[in-house]
């Protein structure tokens, strides 16, 4: 697979923003578990826990505010596949008893100032 120039371009944006957000999470007390957790029903970008909760954590980066908020690029459908990754990685690694939830972290105005955002508990778990 190659990719143009947007690609790379827009793949090293989101780099940058989950490198941001990692400093950022753990500046607030949170355990990054994993990073870029694959399965085979998705992804999600980080999971940590904090204050005894497992937390995925969705993140939305943009060198500017031109195409909104990032966290408003988290549509339903999208919502729905990051819980269905979630259930997964619960089951997987036997808690499912566990408190959870979604924090969304938004990263704008990357190749300037960055602006960072966490959103707790950002949007109900579907599962």
């Amino acid at each position: 697979m190659t990719l143009d120039r947007s690609s790379m371009s827009h793949l090293a944006l989101g780099e940058q923003g989950e490198i941001l957000a990692l400093h950022y999470l753990k500046q607030r007390g949170y355990r990054i578990v994993a990073r870029n957790y694959r399965c085979p029903l998705g992804e999600i970008d980080i999971i940590a826990r904090h204050r005894g909760v497992v937390v995925f954590v969705e993140v939305k980066s943009r060198s500017s505010k031109a195409f909104g908020v990032p966290a408003m690029a988290i549509t339903a459908a999208k919502r729905h596949k990051l819980s269905q990754v979630a259930w997964y990685y619960l089951q997987r690694h036997n808690l499912t008893d566990a408190s959870a939830r979604f924090d969304v972290v938004s990263v704008s105005n990357i190749r300037s100032t960055p602006k960072i955002e966490l959103i707790e508990n950002a949007f109900e778990t579907t599962f």
